[in-house]
């Protein structure tokens, strides 16, 4: 009997479209689980720790990795599609992943070459989860010196992300006035998470401050090529911003389209119709059904422009290091605008929910306000105005926003 060779080999290797399509759906199952207990995990408050080993249990952390290291090969842009999907079911966690996702990231961006396949091949093979001591405000109070024959770090940060829980850190500090990126294992001494996260929201993210006294940092822990000051940034070095950015979108993205569901799910099984709407099941309650309307439409027009965004910032990152100014202008402004957009729309589905499933759905038992209360507590981190006001300034001054860790 003969057999297809080319059908045997298609079948031992999957595609990557097969190998992403595989991702989601491990996504969606972890979004399920999440779900389930998403208002009482929220209650109790406590580290994400489980978490985080259930991201790593389905295979998750690697995604972007190539295939030979033990990942699935993905594209930054299909990753956080895979964010979007976990933000169905928790925020915090979709949190957590879009920032470990952006994190590993950095070391293409701005490592040597050996620095960057080093890492991803650790990555692949250990499943490893980023934290990130990244927050750009006040990061000159973080601060790298030369001692011996390596470098110590020195100083705090008043915002961190999953830094307690991560196999790897990610860090930003002043070296000499300048900027430096920082690939550090967990466990070095001297470092400390300061476990001082109280906020309304994003209660699962491991954040909060850290410190640092006298860690010990090796040469080859810093990326890029010596020296370590005096250079200028590419602009497609400068598409650092942009990953972080894009993943905001996507959990807002996210967390907006699991709360309709979730709304949806609660007003079939509970609701009540208005006494005056002259119908018997809340289904079928007029305004209820203009406001599902409403809200569907505006969630899944944001969500097209998160796709658009998505698709932007891959193509800049696709070009590689030759990247224009201009073309990194185009794909910032198309994830600015996505931001611009799922911010508004996603805010303001969260609370409008509430009138499709009603007075009964403010419950606390239910934990529906932490949708809200997620989406608040980050957005503020990182104003939308100022998103506009860089959309509205390319449009019509042809002026780029100017690089910095948040733009």
């Amino acid at each position: 009997m003969s057999v297809n060779t080319e059908q045997q080999t298609f079948t031992d290797h999957p595609s990557r479209d097969e190998r992403f399509a595989a991702a989601l759906r491990r996504a969606d199952l972890v979004a399920a689980e999440l779900r389930a207990t998403a208002a009482e995990r929220d209650r109790a408050n406590r580290s994400p720790r489980n978490e985080v080993e259930l991201l790593r249990a389905h295979d998750l952390l690697q995604v972007q990795e190539p295939v030979e290291y033990g990942g699935d090969g993905l594209s930054y842009a299909q990753a956080s599609l895979i964010t979007r999907r976990i933000a169905r079911g928790d925020t915090s966690i979709a949190h957590l992943i879009g920032y470990h996702y952006a994190q590993t990231r950095i070391a293409p961006l701005f490592g040597t070459p050996e620095q960057a396949d080093a890492l991803s091949r650790r990555n692949g093979q250990e499943k490893l989860f980023w934290g990130g001591v990244q927050n750009p405000r006040g990061g000159s109070d973080l601060v790298l010196t030369r001692s011996g024959d390596g470098f110590r770090l020195d100083g705090r940060r008043s915002f961190a992300s999953g830094a307690s829980l991560g196999d790897h850190l990610s860090v930003t500090a002043a070296h000499e006035g300048e900027l430096v990126f920082i690939s550090l294992p967990a466990g070095r001494q001297g470092f400390r998470a300061l476990g001082d996260w109280d906020n309304i929201g994003q209660r699962l993210t491991d954040s909060g401050g850290v410190e640092f006294d006298g860690t010990r940092v090796d040469r080859a822990e810093i990326l890029g090529p010596d020296p370590l000051t005096g250079r200028t940034l590419t602009a497609y070095q400068t598409l650092v911003t942009p990953h972080w950015q894009l993943a905001f979108v996507n959990f807002y993205t996210g967390t907006a389209e699991g709360a309709l569901d979730e709304a949806l799910d609660w007003t079939r099984l509970r609701g009540a119709p208005w006494e005056t709407s002259g119908v018997d099941s809340a289904a079928e309650d007029p305004y209820v059904l203009q406001t599902v309307g409403e809200v569907r439409s505006e969630i899944r027009a944001a969500a097209l422009l998160a796709d658009r965004a998505g698709e932007a910032l891959q193509a800049a990152l696709d070009t590689g290091p030759s990247l224009t100014d201009e073309q990194r202008a185009e794909a910032a402004v198309a994830v600015y605008e996505a931001k611009y957009l799922t911010t508004k729309v996603a805010l303001a589905a969260a609370s409008r929910l509430f009138e499709i499933q009603g007075a009964r759905a403010t419950t606390s038992a239910y934990g529906f306000d932490r949708h809200w209360r997620n989406l608040r507590t980050h957005t503020l981190h990182d104003p939308v105005a100022y998103k506009a006001r860089e959309v509205g300034d390319w449009t019509l001054n042809r002026r780029a926003p100017q690089f910095s860790l948040y733009r």
